[in-house]
């Protein structure tokens, strides 16, 4: 199966993934990734998602099946130690359509669009009481190769 990796719409087993481009397609993402990222408020989540786009080339992706199903966020970046990466920062699929593989579509096309842009490696932070999104991740082939540290400031 051939993946289309600009804006065109992309049919995968009759579903559509798509980079959101406009606004009313990231607009549309928010009740999905609002699961995920509650925190976030809708009259600001535009914004956000348009300024760290244009600032840190975060890119928002959407599985549209009778309505959207699955969002994603990543962006590309690189380390000095370990050449070129994709960072999923947001990986989530409505509640009630779990279990049917509409996240996991969507992480097989992020997989081969990075590949596409020849990254190394594929990353992602996912916190540590997060055991089935931990699950679908080791599935997915996904190692744990380190401890992740933060410090709020």
């Amino acid at each position: 199966m051939e993946l289309v990796y600009d804006n065109d719409e992309t049919e995968v087993n009759m579903q559509k993934i798509k980079i959101a481009a406009s606004d009313e397609e990231i607009q549309d993402c928010y009740a999905v990734l609002s699961e995920l990222r509650p925190q976030i408020q809708p009259n600001e989540f535009l914004e956000r998602v348009k300024r760290q786009s244009e600032n840190f080339g975060y890119r928002l992706v959407y599985l549209r099946d009778d309505g959207i199903k699955s969002v994603g966020g990543f962006r590309i970046n690189e380390w000095l130690a370990g050449g070129k990466y994709l960072e999923i920062e947001d990986l989530v699929s409505k509640t009630g359509e779990r279990s049917k593989n509409y996240g996991g579509e969507l992480f097989d096309w992020i997989v081969d669009f990075a590949k596409k842009e020849k990254c190394d490696q594929i990353k992602l932070v996912s916190h540590v009481q997060r055991f089935g999104a931990h699950r679908f991740y080791l599935n997915k082939r996904m190692i744990i190769e380190a401890h992740y540290f933060s410090m709020s400031l």
